[in-house]
């Protein structure tokens, strides 16, 4: 095997023995077939074309198999203007004369279109001369195994040497997928010297060399099968990796995973992914006439990983008429072009056609047959070929856990081989099974990329819940992948690294802490208590309840019960301009005070002698004092407001001096306002403080107004620790409560919640991490009920007493702290205050323009009934005398409330002069004019007599008209 494929590669000793061979062996008769025959002009069946391919097998284990194979492979690839003619030929031996002997036997005794060769990695030699001649005679042969996939990079040139196996590249590309996946990035490499380990190191150092993930490559080791155990042992512990790859024959795996096992890195803890021609295609089933895939004697590992095609457990039958119907759809291709199948080289002694053959490669390099694409690269390998990922379980069987499609991995929950089939977990005394819950900062919960479909550095994966009773049936979709990160996540793989063990990570289906319903625990609690998880880690609040019935480690975050409230944005309020005074002050000012001492000064004025009603009553100053009761208001009003408005003052003492007091209150009165109106103007952000749970707004919510309004989220230990210590305080916030935290900021912020009781460790993450830093919890962080996070446990578990030194040790070396910073840090400080002025806004002042509108649309509503009065309403009432009291007494009110002035007295006219004449006895003087009668006295005289002759003005209308008309005429009477 070495010399065919050793370190000097693989085609150099080919071409020795092919030309040893050639030299020895007569010459080839160059036979025609005969009519009908592969290459004459006779055709199949409806003028088919005959396409003759030939089956190559290696070795007498395909004798039977291959002799059945061509019926049914011909049945199974139908070509449209074809007629598939397969042809078997089994190589007996390994030796390489012999080989190339039958080959060419096979080439000049049938005009072959094509070979398709089932490449066990049992005779490397025959892949060597198969790519020598194909690039010599241009047929195009198709590797089904994948055997030579690992030993034919680069191919000769011109050759159409096509392998459906995956090449080394791929296989690593995939495995570097799945450590990514599993943040397993730091590994050991391990070949022996077989065929393409070279190859094989070169490819680690392309993969990590160009990557952003950090990959830290322990070492190579390259072993010596041969060497013995205790050597090879020696050479293995020598690399401290985990994670390793291994890169070998066959034949070489047993010693080597021999001296794995006495070395002890076989056990639980170790990842084997392992690479080699035996792995690259289909094959190793355990199906009939076919070799296992690793031999029967090895003592594999648990942890056993390798990357297979997708049809590894294909029959031999199906992986041949694939490599069939890749030379047939080709060979259609040509015959489309070209209308004919060109003659392809059939005599090992012609002339090299390498040329011809790099014309042709193109028809065979996109195919696509049974749904599936079959476009090859350069190098012969599929492009996009279906990987699977397969596991070994313990009764040595393997198993599918993840597969790669499209450039795309996708793995089964969990990918460890100690799950057995059904992902049921199998006896392994240090890999543990943790359940945890999504609670930010501890556990944040992503998707994975949508690109890579891989968690980032920082972040591992975690799977949502199985149902371990029953099997899942096989077409079960699989657990969504996601990504899990935070707090203890990071605790989580400081203790699986400083302890020593493997976990599953995975969410609980119910999104709970832990709670016990109807006699049932749900939950993480639940989780543990009932075994399905051995650890449950996350913001799990230690209790006396839980503690029954589970174990838990040290504390290794304090926290407690806290109150969140939201703080008080500073904006002003609309009737902010009225809040220096309550509203019994208004009251009392403008409706009791104002009043009453308009009166009592309109009382004294009128009782003054100097006053209204003196004057009235002697009528000795017609012109005297018109001070009303709607002057006094006016006068107060103006002096409390400092309104500089045309007014009246009273003319007595008494009043004067009420007046002056008044002044005196009102200034009083304006300060206060004035300085009580800054201090309710300023823009202050406060929280409102309790002293803790037993604080009477929290005990007795309904005597606040509006009533306190505060919730938790239930099912949690702040919703047992309230129900069991204040009954009646939970059964009135189960109203309030919040189904999750994220939920219950978003009211508190929107004022639907006024107060949120929670852990104070998620609290007091998210007042530091608010947007806006809105959100405070009361006293700066105030923590009642203290308590503590712990990790949940078995009772009486192993793990507990390795679990705490190592949390202790982790607060010892401030690990916790620096965990503390990086994730439950913010920009937010409770106790922060800041002192700022701003410039008054609409906002600030929207009070008081709201006012003015309002009397401004008051006024417009009041001008619109006096127009519709005026205009309409008076019309549609007839002229009567009964409303003449109603109208004296409106008129009267009016008066009294706008002091309207009385119109001064008429002066009579001059009385005309006399002419000259003798002297008369002088005539009686005319009366004068009536003194000033208000209207509302003549109203209610006409209102008196309404049943009289007449009314009394027109009478005096007519008399004055007599008296002036008697002297107009009686000077002409005396003239």
């Amino acid at each position: 095997m070495r010399g065919a494929g050793g370190p000097r590669g693989p085609r150099g000793p080919a071409k020795m023995l092919l030309l040893l061979a050639l030299a020895c062996a007569s010459p080839f008769p160059e036979e025609a077939p005969g009519p009908g025959g592969a290459g004459g002009p006779g055709g199949g069946p409806g003028g088919a074309r005959p396409l003759n391919v030939a089956l190559v097998f290696s070795g007498p284990a395909y004798a039977t198999e291959a002799a059945r194979l061509g019926p049914a492979v011909a049945a199974a690839v139908r070509s449209p203007g074809l007629d598939v003619r397969p042809v078997a030929l089994v190589l007996n031996g390994s030796d390489p004369r012999s080989l190339v002997l039958q080959l060419c036997d096979l080439l000049s005794g049938l005009r072959v279109h094509g070979v398709v060769f089932e490449d066990d990695s049992r005779a490397p030699a025959v892949a060597p001369i198969l790519d020598f001649l194909s690039a010599q005679t241009s047929l195009p042969i198709v590797a089904v195994h994948g055997g030579a996939a690992l030993v034919l990079t680069p191919k000769e040139k011109g050759s159409t040497f096509l392998q459906l196996g995956s090449s080394t590249e791929q296989q690593l590309q995939v495995i570097f997928e799945v450590l990514e996946e599993y943040d397993w990035t730091s590994f050991a490499a391990v070949t022996t010297r077989a065929p393409g380990h070279r190859a094989f190191l070169s490819y680690i150092e392309v993969l990590t060399d160009g990557s952003m993930v950090g990959w830290e490559h322990r070492g190579a080791l390259t072993l010596d099968p041969g060497a013995g155990e205790a050597v090879l042992g020696a050479q293995l512990r020598s690399v401290s990796a985990q994670i390793r790859l291994l890169f070998c024959a066959r034949e070489e795996a047993e010693p080597v995973f021999r001296a794995a096992e006495e070395a002890g890195l076989t056990g639980p803890g170790y990842v084997w992914f392992m690479v080699g021609p035996q792995l690259a295609g289909g094959g190793g089933s355990g199906a009939p006439g076919e070799p296992p895939l690793l031999p029967g004697g090895a003592p594999l590992p648990a942890g056993l990983f390798a990357v297979r095609s997708a049809g590894w457990q294909d029959d031999l039958a199906r992986r041949v008429a694939a490599g069939v119907a890749v030379v047939a759809r080709g060979a259609q291709a040509l015959l489309r072009d070209y209308g004919f199948l060109p003659e392809l080289g059939h005599d090992c002694r012609a002339q090299n056609r390498t040329h011809r053959g790099e014309s042709l490669h193109r028809y065979f390099m996109n195919i696509t047959w049974d749904n599936r694409d079959y476009s090859f690269n350069e190098d012969g390998f599929l492009v996009n070929p279906s990987l699977v990922v397969i596991s070994l379980t313990r009764d040595r069987t393997w198993e599918v856990v993840g597969s790669w499609e499209q450039q795309t991995l996708r793995l089964k929950y969990p990918l460890w081989s100690r799950y057995g089939r059904f992902l049921q977990p199998v006896d392994d005394t240090q890999h543990l099974t943790v359940a945890t819950l999504e609670e930010r900062p501890f556990v944040i919960v992503e998707p994975a990329d949508p690109i890579s479909g891989t968690c980032i550095r920082d972040s591992v994966p975690c799977r949502s819940q199985l149902n371990r009773t029953h099997s899942p049936p096989p077409d079960a979709p699989r657990p969504e992948k996601r990504c899990c990160k935070g707090f203890c996540i990071d605790i989580l793989k400081r203790l699986a690294q400083t302890i020593g063990f493997s976990y599953d990570l995975y969410l609980v289906t119910n999104g709970k802490h832990g709670k016990k319903i109807d006699g049932v625990w749900n939950g993480m609690i639940g989780e543990v208590f009932y075994q399905r998880a051995d650890m449950a880690i996350g913001s799990l609040t230690i209790n006396e309840e839980r503690s029954e019935i589970v174990d838990f480690s040290v504390p290794f975050v304090e926290t407690g019960i806290s109150v969140m409230v939201a703080r008080s944005n500073g904006t002003v309020s609309p009737s902010a301009f009225l809040e220096p005074y309550s509203p019994a002050v208004w009251v009392m000012m403008f409706v009791m005070c104002l009043t009453v001492v308009a009166v009592t000064v309109f009382i004294f004025e009128y009782l003054s002698p100097v006053g209204y009603n003196r004057s009235l009553a002697t009528g000795k100053r017609p012109g005297g004092s018109t001070f009303t009761i709607g002057k006094s208001i006016w006068l107060l009003w103006a002096l409390v407001f400092n309104n500089s408005v045309p007014v009246e003052n009273p003319r007595g003492t008494t009043s004067k001096i009420m007046v002056l007091v008044w002044a005196f209150f009102a200034v009083i009165f304006l300060a206060s306002y004035t300085a009580n109106l800054a201090a309710f103007m300023i823009q202050e952000e406060y929280v409102d403080t309790v002293s803790g749970l037993s604080d009477r707004k929290f005990q007795r919510p309904q005597e606040q107004y509006p009533p306190l309004k505060f919730g938790t989220v239930p099912n949690g230990s702040t919703e047992k620790n309230i129900r069991s210590n204040y009954p009646d305080m939970h059964s009135y916030m189960v109203r309030y409560n919040q189904p999750r935290v994220e939920e219950a900021l978003t009211q508190l912020k929107a004022g639907k919640l006024d107060a949120f009781i929670y852990d104070a460790a998620v609290l007091n993450y998210m007042a530091r991490k608010d947007e806006g830093c809105k959100l405070v919890t009361i006293g700066s962080g105030k923590v009642f009920a203290t308590t503590g996070y712990g990790i949940a446990l078995h009772k009486g578990s192993r793990w507990k007493r390795p679990i705490d030194l190592a949390l202790l040790q982790f607060l010892g070396d401030d690990e916790i702290e620096m965990l503390e910073r990086l994730w439950l840090s913010g920009i937010c400080h409770n106790d922060k205050i800041e002192v700022m002025s701003s410039k008054l806004d609409i906002d600030n002042m929207a009070g008081v323009f709201y006012m003015l509108l309002v009397a401004m649309g008051l006024s417009l509503l009041v001008f619109a009934w006096e127009h519709l009065v005026y205009w309409r309403l008076r019309h549609c009432l007839g002229p009567t005398h009964r409303m003449d009291f109603l109208l004296a007494f409106s008129r009267g009110m009016y008066s009294c409330c706008s002091a309207e002035a009385a119109p001064p007295p008429a002066k009579p006219p001059p009385p005309p002069q006399p002419l000259p004449s003798p002297a008369y006895p002088a005539a009686r003087p005319a009366p004068g004019p009536a003194p000033f009668v208000p209207r509302e006295r003549a109203a209610v005289d006409r209102w008196r007599r309404a049943k009289g002759a007449g009314p009394p003005g027109e009478k005096r209308r007519k008399v004055t008209r007599r008296v002036y008309f008697l002297r107009i005429r009686k000077p002409r009477s005396l003239g």
